[in-house]
């Protein structure tokens, strides 16, 4: 197994299909961090750092394909009460203690 710490920042990271799946942000626990600039996005993307097969002139290969080694986690520093945000308002609009029968659909 790759020695995670080893990895430097501007990697690039490549996946078994010789895709470039990203560029190396940083290492995260046990994740490696992509940049936002690599992303459609524009938030972070983690790869698990076992995926790594390779590293090689400071290239990170992949054992998986590009289209699968990206999680879809995103970075929770940005998204802190994100769900809290996207939960108001739906009290508003379907309170608890009302509610709907089928008869009111109709």
């Amino acid at each position: 197994m790759t020695d995670l710490s080893e990895l430097a920042p501007g990697a690039d990271i490549i996946g078994a299909d010789g895709v470039h799946v990203g560029t190396l942000d940083h290492v995260d626990g046990g994740r490696l961090k992509l940049k936002k600039s690599d992303s459609s996005d524009g938030r972070h993307h983690f790869i698990d750092g076992g995926l790594i097969a390779d590293v090689e002139d400071g290239r990170i290969r992949l054992s998986a394909v590009g289209a699968v080694a990206v999680t879809l986690e995103d970075d929770d520093t940005e998204d802190a009460g994100e769900s809290d945000r996207l939960d108001e308002g739906l009290e508003e609009t379907f309170p608890a203690s009302d509610p709907v029968s089928a008869k009111d659909i109709s």
